[in-house]
Order: structure tokens, then C-alpha cells, then sequence
């Protein structure tokens, strides 16, 4: 019979599983408590974060949730960093902690229900966000109706200077 305390650390870690969008796996040996921490802080603010868990609850726990199988990135010091909200986000405080301080690595993850290889996780660091993406969208969507507001305006400017033109015609005579 296991421990009530594996009991109750695979019960939250199948909560952060449930209630996340998404993990990433991080290799995070070296990390002074600091720069943990630093990490933690920039992860809080992207909706993500980071927890450390033994690597056989983690594998138990994604059995019982019906998520695929990451047993060869569950190997050695990882730690666990769950997404609520934007993954590209996450992965960008990871990628940026690991070019700052060359001590964090991704191993891999899951997105939805499908598995990511460390390349596809700094693949996902690499995308725009998700609201840089919504004002490239705005922007093309607004270039031709900004154009035909132009081209509009312009025949009305055409118009008005013509008459002020016939007025000043007719004052100068």
C-alpha cells in the first residue's frame, strides 16, 4: 500500500494535469533557489508554473489522466511547468531563463494530447503570441478598408478643391 503522502502528491499533481492546457519538462539542474525563483516569478505572470515532482508520480499521474506517455523526457532533475493560458508564452520565459543563465533546458512536453520533442518546445518558444498574433490580423484586416476610406476621401478632396479653385477665380476677376 502506498504512502498517503505519494497519495496525496499524485492527487496534485493530477490537479495541476487537469487543470492546466498543457505542460512543457524542464531539465533545471543548477538553478540556485534565486534564479528558481526568478523563474517561478516570470512563469506566475504567463499564467504557467513551474512545480517539481518525482518523475514516477508524474508518469502514474498522466496514466490515470489518459495523457500520452513521456516516460524517456521523465529522467534525471525535472521539474514540471503547467500552462493555463498561452503556451508560447510559457515556453519564452523558459527559453529566455535558459539563454540568460544557460542552466535551463527543454526536454520536451505535452500539448493538449499530443507529445513535443525539446526541438517542437523551442519551436513554441520561437512563435509570435497569441495577441501579436491578433494585431497582424487587425492590421491586414484593416489595410483595405483603410485604402478605400482613402480613395474615397480622395475624390471628395478632388471636389473641394476644385470649387475653392472656381471661387478664387471668381474673386480674383
Amino acid at each position: 500500500m502506498p504512502a498517503q503522502s505519494k497519495i496525496d502528491m499524485l492527487d496534485k499533481i493530477s490537479a495541476s494535469l487537469d487543470s492546466s492546457k498543457g505542460m512543457f519538462v524542464i531539465d533545471y539542474r543548477g538553478l540556485s533557489v534565486k534564479e528558481a525563483q526568478e523563474l517561478r516569478r516570470g512563469l506566475r505572470a504567463a499564467s504557467a508554473e513551474m512545480k517539481v515532482y518525482k518523475n514516477n508520480l508524474v508518469k502514474i499521474a498522466l496514466e490515470k489522466a489518459g495523457k500520452p506517455a513521456i516516460d524517456d523526457m521523465l529522467v534525471g532533475t525535472t521539474a514540471c511547468v503547467f500552462y493555463d493560458g498561452d503556451p508560447v508564452e510559457a515556453a519564452k520565459i523558459v527559453k529566455e531563463t535558459s539563454k540568460k543563465l544557460n542552466k535551463v533546458e527543454f526536454l520536451g512536453g505535452i500539448t493538449g494530447d499530443s507529445v513535443v520533442s525539446a526541438a517542437d518546445a523551442m519551436a513554441i518558444a520561437d512563435l509570435p503570441s497569441r495577441e501579436e498574433l491578433l494585431a497582424k490580423l487587425v492590421g491586414t484586416l484593416s489595410n483595405p478598408l483603410s485604402g478605400t476610406v482613402r480613395a474615397l476621401n480622395g475624390i471628395n478632396q478632388g471636389l473641394v478643391t476644385a470649387l475653392e479653385a472656381v471661387v478664387d477665380q471668381k474673386n480674383a476677376a
